[in-house]
């Protein structure tokens, strides 16, 4: 892992959003393409719960909770254990990669961060099929979706249960 507040700017970035229960084959696709093409990796995780006041040169941002009744912390802090299971998913795979934290909605925080990096590509994985939704959920809650509709870089989406067996989609 690189520190974040040295970016190499003589690199191309890919980016790829990240949160708990993430399936390592997107962390793992991520690394490929990067490796493959000699990009940074860099993984995002965006906080729900606050938005951004302010954003550094090197896209890590410094938020504010959404309920003010909650303590403000002086620092936007990566999860330590989501770090870890990035740090031990990645370790084999000689991939250079540093974390950002980010604040509020995830498809246009990774969007910014993605313009302000001038990432090649932002990485994002599907959701896992378990109990169906339906069309109204799949658009609202897809930051794929939002991200190919709001910004101009490819979106690479990994496809964790593709419906390959004449099942139902998940609009369907």
């Amino acid at each position: 892992m690189s520190d974040p507040q040295t970016p190499d700017h003589n690199r191309s970035v890919i980016l790829v959003g990240v949160e708990h229960g993430l399936a390592d084959a997107v962390l793992l696709e991520a690394a490929h393409i990067a490796r493959d093409l000699g990009c940074e990796l860099i993984c995002a995780h965006v906080d729900l719960g606050r938005y951004t006041v302010d954003e550094n040169p090197d896209g890590s941002v410094h938020s504010l909770p959404f309920d003010p009744d909650l303590p403000e912390l002086d620092e936007d802090v990566f999860d330590a254990d989501l770090a870890a299971h990035i740090e031990k998913t990645l370790a084999k795979t000689g991939v250079s990669w540093s974390k950002r934290e980010l604040a509020g909605d995830p498809a246009h925080a990774l969007g910014d961060l993605a313009e302000t990096l001038d990432a090649r590509m932002i990485v994002v994985g599907t959701h896992e099929a378990g109990l169906r939704a339906g069309l109204r959920e799949f658009f609202r809650s897809s930051v794929a979706v939002h991200l190919a509709h709001r910004q101009h870089r490819p979106v690479l989406v990994v496809p964790l249960s593709p419906v390959t067996d004449g099942r139902a989609l998940p609009w369907e």
